[in-house]
């Protein structure tokens, strides 16, 4: 039987891979190859960035057929930005570059959420890191005990992309309760609006493992809203959000039919 696309419902638009807004940015936590195959034939059209979260990319041995099986679907890997920290820390940068160049990644993040880093070294990350591959800053750090100021982070966003960066990562963690989260995981909406202020909401994206936090990002800037650290499984139900096929979102496809 030949499956055959519907297209008898009025939906809001969506950017067109390869896109620069909108995208899905999805955590990986170390899923095998076999699974990430049989991912991408579903939601393959719906990915743009897998991120192989932490250090995983260290140690996982399908590591090279994962990028190539990735770069087939138009989705670009990336290094969690804690390996790059890692490696900063212990004066093996090049060496990180240079092996990320012959793994072929196509994207590195560069962060400063664990180890101490300045404004002025993470500067220096980033361009050195901007000469061979696509850069997501990530701004925020992991521990909930430090405070979050949403001028702080807003100069650090425009920081990030002025040095070269091309999408600014704002932290959540998986967790969804940590810098652009509340502990009871509510968006810090000051934080958001300076971010966006600052850099633009194309440039951002937002680290929203929850489905409430998807929904009120996708509520506030639109379907093409850039999300990260979204769970694989979570990818399909993430794009119904967007089009407004799901309770949370429904006013985006009412509003569509309404002005037919």
């Amino acid at each position: 039987m030949v499956n055959v696309t519907p297209d008898f419902l009025t939906l809001p638009e969506r950017a067109a891979k390869p896109r620069r807004r909108g995208i899905t940015h999805v955590l990986d936590k170390g899923m095998p190859v076999g699974e990430l195959d049989a991912l991408l034939q579903v939601c393959g059209p719906y990915i743009d960035i897998w991120k192989l979260g932490w250090g995983t990319a260290y140690l996982d041995p399908g590591l090279r057929d994962k990028i190539v099986l990735l770069g087939q679907h138009g989705v670009l890997a990336c290094t969690g930005g804690t390996l790059l920290e890692v490696a900063w820390q212990q004066g093996v940068v090049d060496e990180f570059l240079g092996w990320a160049d012959t793994m072929r990644f196509p994207c590195v993040e560069v962060s400063c959420g664990v180890v101490g880093m300045s404004p002025t070294q993470k500067r220096s990350l980033i361009e050195q890191t901007g000469d061979r591959f696509v850069v997501l800053g990530e701004i925020g750090v992991k521990d909930p005990a430090v405070e979050v100021a949403a001028s702080a982070w807003a100069l650090a966003a425009a920081a990030d992309l002025d040095a070269g960066a091309t999408w600014v990562v704002t932290e959540g963690r998986e967790s969804g309760t940590v810098g652009l989260f509340d502990p009871a995981g509510e968006v810090r909406a000051e934080v958001v609006e300076s971010v966006v202020q600052a850099v633009g909401v194309d440039s951002a994206v937002f680290e929203a493992p929850r489905k409430d936090q998807q929904a009120w990002l996708i509520r506030r800037f639109g379907p093409d809203v850039n999300l990260g650290n979204v769970l694989p499984a979570e990818v399909l139900g993430l794009e119904a959000l967007r089009l407004g096929l799901r309770a949370d979102t429904l006013a985006l496809s009412e509003s569509r039919t309404s002005a037919r």
